[in-house]
């Protein structure tokens, strides 16, 4: 499988690690929108200007960069290759999520679930309509966060105790954290019954944890909410990560394992 790598940050540079040294990938090209930053890596594989992506045959494009590049490039790509959003963030934008679903007849376009546990089985509930309501939580250092407007605000003036920047609905989270959510945007994907509106996202900013990102998932499924006896399942999952870090550092090799299973399902929307 020939994959091309839009986006060289610590992620891209551990994936395209990664497909040269697997017997079955082929690096058809990496993109950067610094291209200083590509001057380590063979001639041959560095695309200069992305509009020529098609020239190199990728059968898959992976994007490692910003959710943009999905605005602006996810329905070119995926006329000529299958499509792996690594900042599924974008896909809160309405718009562009139909667009990308329209657009993914002819090749797949896959959603990687990087730190979020479960997304299989959420999948499935949803599918079945069983599904009534899912809450992500995730918990970082206040170093680890990169926001926009009044949650960097508010992030900047935590100091000695936990905090919780925000609490509601996925969609209206991703914009002000596109780089820190993308556990929450591929859990409204496979809550698609639900989608961004409905899904709930709680950021927790806590100055205590300097080695690790906590994701809590919950889960509410057949039965009465109400008087809470409804089907209802939580994980927690401990990342190590150190201060500052954006990515845990087991995500890397989730990202990984995402790649390898984004091909070979067909059209459609897929999660990997």
């Amino acid at each position: 499988m020939r994959v091309g790598v839009v986006g060289y940050g610590h992620v891209g540079q551990y994936l395209v690690q990664q497909i040269e040294e697997h017997a079955s990938l082929d690096l058809a090209f990496v993109w950067n929108r610094t291209l200083s930053a590509l001057d380590g890596l063979k001639k041959e594989v560095i695309l200069e200007n992305l509009a020529d992506f098609a020239d190199r045959n990728a059968d898959l494009i992976v994007e490692v960069a910003h959710p943009n590049i999905t605005k602006e490039w996810g329905q070119k790509f995926l006329v000529a290759a299958d499509y792996m959003i690594g900042s599924p963030t974008a896909l809160s934008d309405a718009a562009l999520e139909a667009e990308l679903r329209n657009a993914s007849g002819s090749h797949g376009l896959y959603i990687p679930t990087g730190a979020f546990w479960g997304g299989e089985d959420i999948k499935k509930m949803a599918d079945r309509g069983t599904l009534q309501a899912l809450r992500v939580t995730m918990t970082k250092h206040p170093s680890s966060f990169k926001l926009n407007g009044d949650l960097k605000t508010k992030n900047d003036h935590v100091v000695d105790k936990p905090v919780v920047l925000y609490e509601g609905s996925v969609r209206g989270l991703c914009p002000l954290a596109p780089n820190n959510v993308n556990t929450m945007a591929a859990a409204a994907a496979a809550a698609h019954n639900l989608g961004f509106d409905k899904v709930t996202g709680c950021l927790v900013s806590d100055p205590s944890l300097t080695d690790w990102h906590i994701v809590e998932v919950e889960v509410w499924g057949p039965g009465n909410m109400d008087n809470d006896t409804a089907f209802h399942v939580k994980t927690v999952r401990r990342n190590p990560a150190s201060i500052g870090a954006v990515t845990g550092s087991a995500t890397y090799a989730s990202f990984l394992s995402s790649m390898l299973g984004a091909h070979g399902k067909g059209p459609g929307v897929h999660l990997c």
